[in-house]
C-alpha cells in the first residue's frame, strides 16, 4: 500500500474509534459522576501518551516544551482537559447521547465565527450561511420538534453541550500559537489539567470507587477519546498529501456514532435528531466543500 492509502487505514481506525465514544461516555456515567470520570480517563490518557512518546524516544521533549512556555501549557490544561471535558460529560449526564453528541458536533462552526474576534480572522458569507443552517438544526434537536410548546427536557444539559463547544474552540484558538510536538503538547495540557480536576474532585465530589467494569469503562474513555485516536489522526494527516479529503471522512463520525447509540445505549433515536442531524452535517459540508468547489480551475460560482 501507497502513504496514501496507509493514511485512510489510520483516519478510518480513529474514525470508528471516535464514533464509539459517545456511547461509552453514557456508560462510563453509570459508574462515575462527571468529574470522577475525568480524572480517570485522563491518568489514562497521561499514562497512554507518555507510553506513545517513549516508544518514540520523544520523551524527553516533554520537559523541554513545558520550560519553554510553563503558563501557556498550564492555561491550555485548565480549557482541556479540565473545563472541557467536565462541562461535555455533565451534559451527557444530562442529556440522551443523540442529543448530546449532535449538539457538541457544532464546535466546528463554531470555530470560524470565533476565530474573528480572537485571531482577526474574516467570516465568508459560506461561514454565515452554514452558522444558521446549523443552528437550525440546534433549535430542532434542542426542542425534540416541539417547535411551537418551546419544550426543552434539559435546558441546563442543552446550555452546557453548547457551552462544551465554546471550550473546545477557545482551546484550539489557544493552540494555534503551540508551535511544539502535538503529542508533548497534549501530555503537558493533560498533566497540568490534572490538578484542577483533583483539587476540585476533593471540595465538591468524592474519589470514585472502582470496580472492574467502572475501570474498563472509564479507561475505554480516556484511550480513545483523549489518547491513542488522537495519535492515530495525527499520523493519518501526516502520511496523506490529501489533508483536505481526509478531513472530510469526520462527517462519517456522527453518523456511525447514531448506529452505535442505538446499538449499544438502545436508544430510539428521535425523528428530531435524525432532522437536526441533517442540518448540521448539511452546513459542515457548505462550510467545507463549497470553498473547495468555488476555488477549482474552470469554475464559474464567485
Amino acid at each position: 500500500m501507497n502513504s496514501t492509502q496507509i493514511a485512510y487505514l489510520y483516519g478510518l481506525g480513529a474514525v470508528l474509534l471516535w464514533s464509539t465514544v459517545a456511547a461509552a461516555f453514557k456508560v462510563a456515567l453509570d459508574y462515575f459522576t462527571p468529574l470522577q470520570l475525568v480524572l480517570v480517563a485522563v491518568l489514562t490518557s497521561i499514562a497512554t501518551l507518555s507510553i506513545i512518546l517513549l516508544m518514540e524516544g520523544k520523551l524527553n521533549l516533554v520537559s523541554r516544551q513545558f520550560l519553554q512556555r510553563p503558563t501557556f501549557y498550564l492555561i491550555s490544561g485548565m480549557l482541556n482537559p479540565f473545563l472541557y471535558y467536565y462541562v461535555l460529560f455533565a451534559a451527557y449526564d444530562l442529556l440522551p447521547a443523540q442529543q448530546a453528541l449532535s449538539l457538541n458536533y457544532t464546535w466546528a462552526i463554531l470555530l470560524p465565527i470565533l476565530s474573528v474576534p480572537f485571531l482577526g480572522h474574516s467570516l465568508s458569507k459560506t461561514d454565515m450561511i452554514a452558522a444558521m443552517i446549523a443552528y437550525v438544526g440546534v433549535f430542532i434537536i434542542a426542542t425534540g420538534g416541539n417547535f411551537t410548546t418551546m419544550s426543552f427536557e434539559s435546558p441546563i444539559g442543552i446550555l452546557l453541550a453548547l457551552l462544551s463547544t465554546v471550550l473546545w474552540c477557545l482551546y484550539w484558538i489557544f493552540n494555534t500559537k503551540d508551535n511544539g510536538n502535538a503529542i508533548v503538547s497534549l501530555l503537558l495540557s493533560f498533566t497540568l489539567g490534572l490538578p484542577f480536576i483533583v483539587i476540585t474532585l476533593l471540595l465538591t465530589d468524592k474519589l470514585p470507587t472502582l470496580t472492574a467494569e467502572a475501570l474498563f469503562a472509564g479507561m475505554y474513555v480516556g484511550l480513545f477519546e483523549m489518547g491513542v485516536t488522537f495519535v492515530l489522526w495525527l499520523i493519518a494527516l501526516k502520511k496523506t498529501d490529501k489533508a483536505a479529503n481526509m478531513s472530510t471522512m469526520v462527517f462519517l463520525t456522527p453518523v456511525l456514532s447514531v448506529g452505535f447509540i442505538t446499538w449499544i445505549l438502545k436508544e430510539n433515536i428521535a425523528a428530531a435528531t435524525y432532522l437536526g442531524l441533517g442540518f448540521i452535517l448539511s452546513a459542515l459540508a457548505l462550510q467545507k466543500l463549497l470553498p473547495r468547489f468555488v476555488c477549482r480551475p474552470g469554475s464559474q460560482l464567485t
